[in-house]
C-alpha cells in the first residue's frame, strides 16, 4: 500500500502535537510540585501542623489556586496567618479553605477589591443577564454582555468572585430557590467557558427573598445576577496561566 505524503504530514503534526501537550502537563506537574513544597514551608512556619494546601482542581488538573484543608483545629489568627503565608508565595493565586472560606477576618489590613466591582456593576446597570420566566437557560442575547463581565473580571484573577442568583416572587419561594442557584451555575459555567477560573468563583441563590429596591417582587427585572468580588489576591502571570503555542 502506497501511503500518501499528506498523510505522513498530518500523522507527524498529531505526534508533535502529542509531545508538545505531554511535554506542556509535566511542565505544569514540576511547577505546582514546587509550590506544594514551599506551601508546605510555609504552612510549617506558621505552626500549622496538619493543615495541607491541594494543588490540583476538581478533575485532578494542577492549579495554582491551592485549597487549604485540616484548619478547623487552630484559631482564626492562626488559618488568617497560614492562609497569607502561602498566598504570599510567587505564583500562588486565590487561596481558599475547604470550608469554603477565602482568608480569616483577622487581617490587620483588609484586602481591598481592584476596579473589577465597579466595572462589572457599571455593565449590568444598563443591561441585564436575562432569563425567561422558571428557565434557567441564558438567553443567546446575553453573549456579549457575558463576554464583557468576562473581560472585566479577568483583571481581579486570583480573588474570589460570588455569583448570586436572584428571582422575582411569583410561584413557590422554594422552587424559586433552588431556580436562582442554577441560574447562578448558568452564568458560573458561561464564565468559565470564558476562561474565568472555576477555583475563584463561588455561586449562591437567594430566591425572591431580596427584590431591588423600589420594585414590586413580582417584577420580571428581579430575575436577575449580581457579582461581588470578596477578595483580591493579586497575581503575576505564570506558566500555568499563559497558554503555549498551538
Amino acid at each position: 500500500m502506497v501511503v500518501r505524503p499528506s498523510i505522513l504530514m498530518i500523522a507527524g503534526a498529531l505526534a508533535s502535537l502529542s509531545l508538545g501537550m505531554a511535554g506542556a502537563a509535566h511542565s505544569d506537574d514540576i511547577f505546582v510540585e514546587e509550590l506544594a513544597d514551599k506551601a508546605r514551608a510555609a504552612i510549617a512556619a506558621q505552626g500549622g501542623s496538619g493543615i495541607t494546601a491541594e494543588f490540583a482542581d476538581r478533575f485532578g488538573f494542577p492549579t495554582r489556586h491551592p485549597l487549604l484543608s485540616g484548619g478547623e483545629p487552630y484559631d482564626e489568627a492562626t488559618r488568617d496567618a497560614v492562609a497569607k503565608a502561602v498566598a504570599s508565595i510567587p505564583g500562588v493565586g486565590g487561596v481558599r479553605w475547604a470550608d469554603g472560606s477565602m482568608l480569616a477576618q483577622a487581617s490587620e489590613q483588609p484586602l481591598s477589591p481592584l476596579h473589577c466591582q465597579d466595572d462589572v456593576e457599571a455593565l449590568l446597570a444598563a443591561r441585564t443577564i436575562r432569563f425567561d420566566e422558571a428557565s434557567s437557560t441564558l438567553d443567546p442575547a446575553n453573549g456579549t454582555l457575558i463576554d464583557e463581565v468576562a473581560a472585566a473580571l479577568r483583571p481581579c484573577l486570583g480573588s474570589i468572585i460570588s455569583i448570586t442568583g436572584h428571582t422575582d416572587s411569583v410561584g413557590d419561594k422554594e422552587v424559586n430557590l433552588v431556580l436562582s442557584q442554577a441560574r447562578a451555575r448558568a452564568v458560573e459555567r458561561a464564565l468559565i467557558a470564558r476562561g474565568i477560573p472555576s477555583e475563584g468563583l463561588r455561586v449562591e441563590g437567594l430566591g425572591s427573598s431580596a427584590p431591588l429596591e423600589g420594585l414590586s417582587p413580582a417584577d420580571p427585572a428581579n430575575r436577575r445576577i449580581e457579582f461581588e468580588v470578596v477578595a483580591t489576591v493579586p497575581i503575576e502571570p505564570t506558566p500555568i496561566d499563559t497558554p503555549g503555542p498551538r
